[in-house]
């Protein structure tokens, strides 16, 4: 299973995944990311918080990408997925809402 760190663009993703002790770390960003690491497939794109479907974009997201913990770490997605912990539970996704 992989571990999705959102705010890519954030130097607290990069911490955290330097903290990790995880093989199959995925950041992925809601906000403008580089084409080139897009591309290069080392960040993803994620759903926007604001949207009204975003829990379902984020799970099945989730789910093409095998992803079985969730660390979201801008406090729009902390608020949306919190709220929806127990469905991502039914799928066996974690959210890791406290970091640090």
């Amino acid at each position: 299973m992989n571990t999705l760190i959102t705010a890519a663009s954030s130097a607290q993703a990069h911490r955290l995944k330097s903290e990790l002790i995880h093989e199959a770390i995925i950041l992925g960003d809601y906000r403008d990311l580089p084409d080139v690491l897009l591309k290069s497939g080392k960040l993803i794109k994620l759903p926007n918080p604001g949207s009204i479907s975003y829990t379902h974009e984020m799970l099945t997201l989730c789910l093409e990408k095998e992803i079985g913990i969730i660390y979201p770490l801008r406090d729009e997605e902390q608020k949306q997925l919190v709220n929806a912990t127990r469905l991502f539970a039914e799928y066996g996704i974690k959210i890791k809402a406290e970091v640090g």
